[in-house]
């Protein structure tokens, strides 16, 4: 006589709280896109560009991807250790049929603000714009050199 396989039982499933946080998370998104979807809400959308950040040895150099972008339409600000960039572009498209005027706009937002890793300053950035990257050169803060020590004779 061959006996059953014994099952194995470990007790309830134990509470995940940061489960239930990223589920109630998943759930008032989802309550947004269908009652306030973000075409409507504020005339556009805002993207959250990808920014690289590459650390060189007395400088920091910050790309991002903003297509159809034109320099006019960007603003960067430098607040202590944040970096902000925040760029609009806009598209209207007028046509006259039968009498009267059709027009359509359409805006696109982008904002992205991140912490840098080190202390930079204003004075000798750069910034230009091409093919729809964004690039910016900001150069390192020197730091003050270390305390020497005097010998006790």
């Amino acid at each position: 006589m061959k006996w059953p396989a014994r099952k194995s039982f470990s007790g309830p499933a134990r509470w995940d709280p940061f489960e239930e946080i990223r589920k109630t998370q998943e759930r008032l998104n989802q309550l947004f896109e269908d009652f306030i979807p973000m075409e409507e809400w504020g005339g556009g959308k805002v993207y959250t560009p990808a920014i690289d950040i590459k650390d060189e040895e007395d400088k920091l150099v910050v790309t991002t991807d903003l297509p159809g972008i034109n320099k006019e339409d960007v603003e960067i600000n430098l607040k202590e250790d944040m970096l902000e960039i925040s760029a609009k572009s806009g598209k209207e498209k007028e046509t006259e049929e039968e009498g009267y005027v059709r027009r359509e706009r359409a805006y696109t937002r982008f904002y992205r603000a991140v912490r840098l890793p080190t202390s930079v300053k204003e004075e000798g950035s750069t910034a230009k714009i091409e093919n729809g990257v964004l690039t910016i050169t900001l150069p390192k803060m020197k730091l003050e050199e270390p305390a020497k020590k005097i010998a006790i004779e």
